[in-house]
């Protein structure tokens, strides 16, 4: 490892000391958790289902294209976990209990991330008035992961990366048809 990829790795790893730190503030493991679980997914499928049903004009193209862009995001997530296979802080260091129990084994990158940024992207697309509050809250779900001592600050930078590339990717292919 050179010089800046090991100034890069002590800064990620202090940032996420600094913000793991918080979650031992009263309410802020319980926060954590509660804004986490808007990330396990069930969430997306139901609100796109809503808007399917309600949203007469745009509502069937958004739930299709949602799906669209969760299946271009999501094999690409599983393999990127795969391959590039990094210890989740809570394994790697004896000081740091974890405040949930993570899904799998590896924290790069945040699953939790790539997949609300997909959903604040296609949102975005759809309702340009939504865009501060779905990125808001796809940055509350990803920060929560660190909060909560399953993922490196640059886990869900990578996540929100993947996230909002694989959107761009599918919106682009969805447009062409």
């Amino acid at each position: 490892m050179n010089v800046l990829q090991q100034r890069l790795v002590a800064f990620d790893v202090s940032l996420y000391y600094l913000c793991f730190g918080t979650s031992r503030l009263p309410m802020m493991s319980t926060a954590s958790r509660w804004i986490s679980k808007l990330g396990n997914g069930g969430l997306y499928l139901a609100i796109g289902l809503l808007i399917a049903w309600f949203e007469l004009e745009n509502g069937a193209d958004f739930l299709i294209t949602g799906l669209v862009l969760f299946a271009i995001e999501l094999p690409v997530y599983i393999c990127l976990k795969k391959i590039i296979k990094r210890d989740r802080p809570c394994d790697r260091f004896d000081d740091v209990t974890p405040q949930i129990t993570p899904s799998d084994k590896f924290s790069l990158p945040s699953g939790h991330a790539a997949a609300a940024f997909v959903f604040a992207t296609a949102l975005t697309y759809y309702y340009p008035s939504l865009m501060l509050v779905a990125y808001g809250v796809a940055s509350l779900i990803a920060l929560s992961r660190v909060f909560l001592g399953v993922h490196y600050p640059t886990d869900i930078i990578a996540g929100a990366a993947l996230g909002m590339g694989s959107a761009i990717i599918g919106l682009n292919l969805v447009e062409l048809v």
